[in-house]
């Protein structure tokens, strides 16, 4: 099995992910939390945790770790710290760790932040940590949902380079969508926005 860390564990996707990655035959969580107080949630479940803050050094985080899943953020409240800065950090102690994959959760829009109405300080620090991933020389996949919503997982959604259209997706489904990218038979180096749709999630990214 292999080992993923997962930044940004304590989140509602983070928590998602973390949860599939454990019911997996074929990965095993690390959840990358930033307090102490976070760690007993994980530890209950027999889930491994390492504890770390995006804004400081990331070095402990990669002892035996083969891919990383990065689900953090700020919620608004710090994005050009942690959503940008904090992403380079993690970034680049994947690169010296030589993991295998790097899966990056981003946001539609981070390709042309300047274009966007609200949220252009956030989808800008979304696009230069996208961009800095690009160019890391780390095997990458980055998935760009649209608006996240708690609904059900349908198992299902519509995945394109460009959708050219806005709209809403489940955490449940991206969760799903991030945790497949982790796989070595999907494609590789590879930017893919996603939203609610009719195709089942391993057949839209097969």
């Amino acid at each position: 099995m292999e080992n993923i860390l997962v930044a940004g564990a304590n989140g509602t996707t983070g928590k998602k992910i973390v949860h599939l990655l454990k019911e997996s035959q074929y990965f095993n969580p690390i959840a990358m939390v930033r307090k102490k107080e976070q760690i007993g949630q994980f530890k209950e479940k027999n889930i491994d945790t390492v504890l770390a803050d995006l804004t400081k050094d990331l070095t402990h985080t990669m002892i035996n770790i083969d891919k990383v899943l990065f689900a953090a953020g700020s919620g608004g409240k710090n994005v050009v710290e942690v959503d940008q800065e904090g992403a380079k950090r993690l970034i680049a102690v994947a690169k010296m760790s030589n993991v295998a994959k790097f899966v990056m959760l981003s946001s539609m829009g981070a390709d042309k932040p300047e274009e966007a109405d609200d949220l252009k300080d956030y989808l800008k620090a979304k696009h230069n940590a996208d961009e800095h991933l690009k160019n890391s020389g780390l095997n990458y996949a980055i998935i760009r949902p649209g608006t996240l919503n708690n609904s059900e997982s349908t198992g299902k959604i519509e995945l394109s380079k460009s959708l050219n259209r806005k709209g809403e997706i489940s955490r449940a489904d991206v969760a799903q969508t991030l945790v497949r990218f982790l796989h070595d038979d999907v494609q590789a180096n590879c930017v893919f926005e996603i939203l609610n749709g009719d195709t089942l999630i391993g057949d839209a990214i097969c």
